[in-house]
């Protein structure tokens, strides 16, 4: 069976932290074992792992992103969002982790995040959990 939970994003470009919302699923459906898969059926969005603990590592990373995919750049496509796609075809669609005693193992310092490139827009996120 397939979760899904939607988010609500605030800006043009922002990286949300999912980790309670995927790791609130996990517990409500019993997994003690084996592989979370999460994904998002959108083009201009994607899913990262990455630190949780300073936020300015979330700034660097949009700063960065954004210095490297200029908007100012003559597209081809027309509706003015091919930075956010290049961006989210960089970041990519998917993240698997692996659940053991019913916590996600993730690293100390490690957060899930919907990372929002052509914001702001509620997101649907889908989570797919997987007993071993």
């Amino acid at each position: 069976m397939t979760h899904k939970f939607k988010v609500k994003t605030s800006g043009k470009a922002e990286m949300a932290d999912i980790t309670r919302e995927v790791q609130a699923l996990v517990r409500e459906h019993g997994l003690e074992s084996g592989v979370c898969h999460v994904f998002v059926p959108h083009t201009t969005c994607g899913l990262a792992i990455n630190e949780n603990a300073d936020p300015d590592v979330k700034r660097d990373i949009i700063a960065k992103l954004d210095k490297t995919i200029e908007e100012g750049f003559p597209y081809r496509h027309a509706e003015g969002n091919s930075p956010a796609h290049i961006k989210a075809v960089l970041v990519g669609p998917s993240l698997t982790v692996f659940v053991e005693e019913g916590a996600l193992l993730l690293g100390t310092w490690q957060g899930l995040y919907l990372c929002e490139y052509d914001g702001p827009r509620t997101r649907e996120v889908w989570v797919k959990l997987i007993k071993s």
